[in-house]
């Protein structure tokens, strides 16, 4: 199957779409593809990866819920403060739901892999790319390997897609992209070294399988292809036609 325009219908539909994918990615490494000793999960996570537990959602004390009045303070209802400018600033909902991909070791519970399937909410904003960015180069550098599959084009903060951003982000400028197959998927391996395996692609074409390295030295292939259908078969009918007619008309 061809990889679709994803510009073509709302963000809202690439999200339900990109959820579908990422859930049919994991089962695919669930049922078979990882070896013993390995597992993987859907998790949020933060830069940090050097933490025990990297990230831990907790509801108490979050925006004041179960904390009784307190006594001694104003509200921002009855006495609003006394500024000259106060605004609401929107943020992309869907980068913040957005799940990772991790692959831990049973043994100890470490990651050793992780992959991403991008969104145009992980560049929407400055701090939304520079988000995605710490946490790729902290896996990388903290030898932990990483897949990255991204199916938005390239923009204002990717001019040379997102293998271009990571690599600026470690320090190589060089890297020009092929305009004509600007969507990309790159594996790259943890530790110094950083290896990379990339493969560019454009709308209209397959997207092949790809590596995930568990160590330096081995992998298992990611059926994106077939996980995409998968997908795809969730898209409910009338983005389907959307897509597939804008297909036709290139």
């Amino acid at each position: 199957m061809p990889v679709h325009d994803w510009t073509q219908v709302s963000d809202g539909t690439f999200h339900d779409f990109h959820y579908s994918w990422v859930v049919e990615i994991k089962r695919a490494l669930k049922r078979g593809l990882l070896p013993e000793g390995y597992y993987v999960m859907a998790e949020q996570l933060g830069g940090d990866l050097g933490a025990p537990d990297v990230l831990t959602l907790t509801s108490a004390g979050r925006e004041g819920q179960g904390i009784g009045p307190l006594s001694g303070t104003a509200t921002i209802t009855q006495s609003p403060p006394a500024v000259h400018t106060r605004a609401t600033i929107a943020r992309d909902p869907y980068a913040r739901l957005q799940r990772t991909l991790v692959i831990r070791h049973t043994s100890d519970d470490r990651i050793v892999a992780m992959i991403e399937v991008l969104s145009a909410g992980n560049k929407s904003s400055r701090h939304a790319i520079r988000s995605l960015l710490d946490k790729a180069v902290a896996a990388l550098d903290s030898g932990v390997n990483l897949l990255l599959i991204d199916v938005d084009p390239p923009g204002s903060r990717d001019p040379n897609g997102i293998h271009g951003a990571v690599l600026k982000e470690i320090g190589i400028d060089e890297y020009v992209l092929d305009r004509k197959r600007p969507l990309t998927s790159a594996a790259y391996v943890g530790g110094a070294p950083i290896e990379a395996f990339v493969e560019h692609f454009a709308v209209g074409e397959s997207i092949q399988q790809m590596p995930l390295f568990l160590t330096r030295e081995n992998y298992v292939q990611v059926p994106l292809e077939q996980t995409y259908m998968a997908a795809w078969e969730d898209v409910p009918p009338r983005y389907q036609k959307t897509l597939e007619k804008d297909e036709r008309a290139t």
